[in-house]
């Protein structure tokens, strides 16, 4: 199974960015634009994941969630990666409490690690809601423009109160399928 740890916004305020996108889709057609129902704030992927580990991480995670506490998030501004001259991902902006939100991604790391199912490559956490991806193989887009336009971009703020064991399901239509989910009720010691 394809893994990975997600906090789900709510859907109001996932249509505030669909509504933000919207006006500047047909003018880049180079991006081939992720579809809303699936968009989610990734907190450790795990990619494939033999099933006898899930019962382990199942239990990691609990452990990790209930000593995390829920936070108020919102989305804001644009930005690319690796950069907005060379684009491969374009993505919109997370804003609320970074370090909360980090050693939630860091818990939901360490559960992975510890249970088996940790992906190889660590990257640092860079919290942020993927909206589009090039269509080119190489080199990437330059979305300058387009980041520029979306940088005023100020969503609602809301309650991230749990975390979410989400499944990839690939193909021609990807799909994402949440498997279980903790709630948040640690104690903000910041």
């Amino acid at each position: 199974m394809r893994l990975f740890t997600a906090l789900l916004p709510p859907p109001a305020v996932l249509g505030e960015v669909e509504r933000a996108l919207e006006p500047h889709r047909d003018a880049w057609p180079g991006l081939r634009w992720v579809d809303p129902a699936t968009w989610h704030l990734t907190l450790t992927f795990m990619g494939e994941v033999p099933a006898d580990v899930q019962h382990d991480l199942e239990v990691r995670l609990a452990r990790a969630a209930s000593r995390r506490p829920p936070m108020t998030l919102s989305f804001a501004g644009a930005g690319a990666f690796p950069s907005r001259k060379r684009a491969r991902v374009l993505w919109i902006g997370v804003c609320g409490p970074k370090p909360v939100l980090s050693r939630l991604a860091d818990s939901s790391q360490a559960a992975a690690r510890r249970a088996g199912a940790a992906h190889g490559e660590a990257r640092p956490f860079h919290p942020h809601l993927t909206v589009a991806r090039t269509r080119t193989r190489t080199g990437g887009d330059d979305v300058r423009e387009l980041v520029e336009a979306l940088a005023e971009f100020e969503g609602t703020e809301w309650r991230a109160e749990e975390i979410h064991l989400m499944r990839s399901h690939l193909g021609p239509r990807v799909r994402y399928e949440s498997l279980r989910s903790w709630p948040l009720h640690g104690r903000n010691t910041l």
